[in-house]
């Protein structure tokens, strides 16, 4: 009988005990706060379920979270007498679902509409005609009917999948629920749809997705007109393919094939959204993002709302958030865009993590200390053919934290796998980081920083970096960031330009998300698509059984500048 109890028990202690919304919270305090009351069971059932959850309580050691999940439930049930929570059986010994169980079972059914599976909730072990006149069937129908409610809370809170187990580089550990709270409000609610449903992200983009996953029809979303590959297409050009062009950005249609200037204005809006070059031609990369790639399926919606159930509950009412894919960074002010501006992100080889984390720091005429990785692989090989190579990258060669010159050290001792030296690069006009980088102390050693390497924004594609982020417009988002700093601004960071690093700490840390999303809804609720870099969306698709094989980063990365800057 005992099994059929530590069951729950150990799916409770495996959600952990972080914090429910307030409601749940305060049901709880309540319960702990008053006098705990142990109503002695008055049927055989209830006698079953004592014995089963006295067990698991005694078994349990004293103050672990199983103990003290173990307890919450025995005085919850005690405190009525330890009848069931969803379950009533008639005088013949006939068995059903409570009123509350039967409205959870209604949203089991109808998981699809949230991105999740039927199957995963609606067991077997899910029939109250198996349980009739037997009591210790009931009370292990009691018990799965816990497990697949908190089974299906846990996959709207916090996802289906451990984003870690899709890549070491989705750094996101899972929140987790207090699940004795949940079992207490969804036992003494009339509406258990609302109370699940809160648990639910309330992003304003995991809400557009589960609209559009809703209105997705069973061929998939509707495909924009298709235009044909031909020659880059500018202003006053003729062309055949002028009335698609006309018919896919909702320009009224004419007798012509004139590229005229009420297309130009209209690729121009389009190539702004798009975030290409806004020139107004239609060449290659903008007919690629008309035509879209590949379609929009429901693996995807499936996929980016998983994503967003990774994300912290409260992003921040002023933050940052970098959208990997999109190659974008915008600061948000109480869920609107405040600012925005590109940046350049890692390749596919050296990846961008995907963690939440705060802004702590400003650097000013940075040192960049250059990570262990970038020194064995390019520049002890580079020193040790040339030691002038270290004041023409203007360079320092550290030894136990004291520089040495690079012409004092005898090279044929040293070898690039065991490289005894730190290297930091000066502050300067050539400086990786150029003259402002933003700090979020970080075991992946990233940040937000400036560079002198401007060319790569003009790309369409931006995975150049070995990790970090460089943001184009570096000042102007200083500017933007310090907002509701009284004391900083673009003026004063400015004013300290110059030869020598300077720190400054703003008087509250601000939010920063690095996150994957490789769709995005618009203000009219369209998804924006876009690739995937580092093929996080494809592997999590394969590992969540959504019907698509996983994918190397490899295979979707554009290629890299032909030559192989140092930065990071």
């Amino acid at each position: 009988m005992n099994r059929l109890f530590v069951g729950v028990i150990a799916v409770l202690a495996a959600a952990g005990s972080a914090p429910l919304p307030a409601l749940a919270q305060q049901d709880v305090a309540g319960l702990a706060a008053g006098p705990v009351i142990i109503a002695p069971p008055q049927t055989p059932l209830a006698q079953t379920i004592k014995s089963g959850l006295s067990a698991s309580y005694y078994a349990a050691t004293k103050d672990s979270a199983a103990y003290q999940e173990a307890q919450r439930l025995y005085f919850f049930y005690g405190n009525r007498h330890f009848e069931p929570i969803w379950l009533t059986q008639a005088p013949d010994g006939t068995v059903s679902f409570s009123p509350v169980a039967e409205k959870i079972m209604a949203l089991f059914r109808a998981a699809e509409s949230e991105g999740l599976r039927p199957q995963d909730y609606l067991t077997p072990d899910l029939d109250p005609a198996a349980a009739r006149g037997d009591s210790l069937r009931m009370a292990g129908l009691e018990t799965a009917f816990s497990a697949a409610t908190l089974r299906y809370a846990t996959h709207l809170y916090t996802g289906r999948v451990d984003p870690r187990s899709i890549s070491p580089m989705l750094d996101i550990a899972p929140k987790s629920l207090d699940s004795a709270a949940l079992l207490i409000e969804l036992a003494g609610s009339d509406d258990p749809a609302a109370v699940l449903d809160a648990l639910n992200p309330t992003h304003p983009q995991f809400l557009a997705l589960r609209t559009a996953l809703a209105h997705f029809g069973e061929q998939g979303a509707d495909k924009p007109v298709s235009i044909d590959a031909g020659p880059t297409l500018r202003p006053g050009m003729s062309d055949p393919r002028v009335p698609a062009l006309r018919l896919r950005l909702g320009i009224p249609a004419t007798d012509g094939l004139v590229y005229d200037e009420a297309l130009v204005v209209a690729v121009k809006g389009f190539q702004s959204a798009e975030s290409l070059d806004v020139d107004g031609v239609m060449g290659p990369a903008t007919l690629a993002a008309l035509n879209g790639g590949a379609p929009v399926t429901r693996a995807d919606i499936i996929a980016n709302m998983e994503r967003w159930r990774w994300m912290p509950r409260d992003l921040g009412a002023f933050n940052v958030l970098v959208n990997i894919p999109e190659f974008r960074l915008t600061i948000n002010r109480n869920g609107a865009e405040a600012y925005t501006t590109r940046v350049v992100v890692g390749t596919p080889k050296n990846q961008t993590p995907v963690f939440s984390d705060n802004i702590r720091h400003i650097v000013v005429n940075p040192y960049w200390n250059v990570p262990s990785s970038i020194i064995k692989g390019e520049i002890a090989p580079a020193v040790m053919r040339n030691p002038g190579y270290i004041d023409k990258q203007n360079m320092d060669l550290l030894y136990n934290g004291n520089p040495v010159s690079p012409w004092q050290v005898d090279w044929t001792q040293v070898s690039a796998s065991s490289f005894p030296f730190r290297v930091r690069q000066r502050p300067g006009a050539g400086n990786a980081l150029g003259q402002i980088k933003f700090l979020f102390p970080n075991k992946h050693d990233v940040y937000l920083h400036d560079t002198p390497s401007k060319s790569l924004f003009s790309r369409a594609f931006r995975a150049y970096s070995h990790g970090c982020v460089r943001v184009q417009n570096p000042m102007e988002f200083a500017d933007a960031l310090m907002a509701n700093e009284p004391n900083i601004s673009r003026a004063s960071l400015e004013a300290m330009f110059g030869p020598s690093e300077r720190w400054v700490n703003p008087q509250t840390q601000i939010p920063v998300h690095l996150a994957y999303f490789t769709l995005w809804a618009d203000e009219a609720g369209q998804l924006r698509s876009f690739g995937d870099v580092y093929g996080h969306n494809a592997n999590q698709i394969a590992a969540m059984g959504l019907d698509r094989p996983a994918i190397a980063p490899q295979i979707i990365a554009e290629a890299e500048p032909a030559a192989n800057e140092l930065s990071p």
